[in-house]
């Protein structure tokens, strides 16, 4: 039967309750003993479970501050644009589309220590500021895209941009290799340090 008891001590209601087998068993000096262990998760869960974690920890991407210091290449010395000139920046050129990842577990690193995989939406190229955010688009059909400037490249004669196999595949140009493309350089910078027009 059940019954309640009220008592006011500190301006709190307490309420007691009868003393049932259940309470009695709370109140066991074996109350602490360890419950049965789960049964622990199949070995290829745990993997998809890593797998998902890089998955997504590739998708997202920042960058503390602006990567412009001149270096060399070759022996050729590059000297990439300031970070409030580039914003805005138009150029035309040769585009040509790379993939340095090594099956899908071995991604290949961009300049900024960033992973690419296949299906990054990025590119590279020899002089603009380090990240910048670039619309790419195609002088043959038209199309474009918008792609993160991570990485430094390409490194041959008469070629303006390098992008990942996706965006050429979205360009349009997957096939054929080279590409005429306009670049428009919207955004430099991640985060607190991005630079828009």
């Amino acid at each position: 039967m059940f019954f309640a008891l009220y008592f006011f001590r500190a301006g709190f209601l307490v309420f007691a309750y009868p003393r049932t087998p259940e309470v009695a068993a709370l109140e066991s000096p074996h109350r602490n003993q360890r419950l049965p262990h789960p049964k622990k998760p199949p070995a290829i869960m745990k993997i998809l479970l890593c797998l998902t974690c890089l998955l997504l920890a590739a998708c997202g991407s920042s960058y503390e501050g602006y990567k412009f210091k001149p270096y060399a290449v070759r022996g050729v010395t590059y000297t990439p644009m300031a970070p409030r000139e580039a914003v805005g920046h138009v150029v035309e050129g040769l585009a040509s589309h790379y993939d340095e990842s090594f099956l899908v577990l071995f991604p290949g690193k961009t300049s900024l220590g960033e992973n690419q995989y296949p299906w990054s939406h990025s590119a590279a190229h020899k002089t603009l500021p380090l990240p910048c955010k670039a619309r790419v688009t195609n002088l043959r059909n038209g199309r474009s895209t918008v792609v993160r400037v991570n990485d430094r490249g390409p490194f041959v004669e008469g070629r303006e941009l390098d992008v990942t196999t996706g965006v050429a595949k979205q360009l349009g140009f997957r096939e054929a290799g080279l590409c005429p493309v306009r670049i428009q350089v919207l955004s430099v910078g991640d985060g607190r340090w991005r630079i828009r027009k």
